[in-house]
């Protein structure tokens, strides 16, 4: 599916609509020392068997696709939670 790099919405900050450069959301890297890490960490260790069952086959055969939108304006950025894609990309809309 194709997504514009730029979307005219509304953003909280401005209370209004704006023009909003459109970004896919990438999830940082775990924090090894963040509490819910270790205690993650310390439950799977051991001789005992996983915490939780190991998935065999996968439900799903997509993601779904996070847009990260920052306003032009004021610079905040929101979420807009997408749709489930196997491919995208994002493209220059030509008016």
């Amino acid at each position: 599916m194709k997504i514009p790099k730029k979307i005219r919405t509304y953003c909280p900050r401005c209370r209004t609509h704006t023009e909003h450069s459109v970004t896919i959301y990438k999830h940082g890297k775990r924090r090894a020392l963040a509490e819910g890490e270790r205690r993650y960490r310390r439950k799977q260790k051991g001789y005992g068997s996983k915490r939780k069952p190991e998935q065999k086959r996968f439900a799903k055969v997509t993601k779904k696709v996070v847009l990260k939108l920052k306003c032009t304006k004021c610079g905040y950025i929101s979420h807009r939670e997408g749709i489930r894609l196997k491919k995208f990309e994002l493209v220059e809309v030509v008016r």
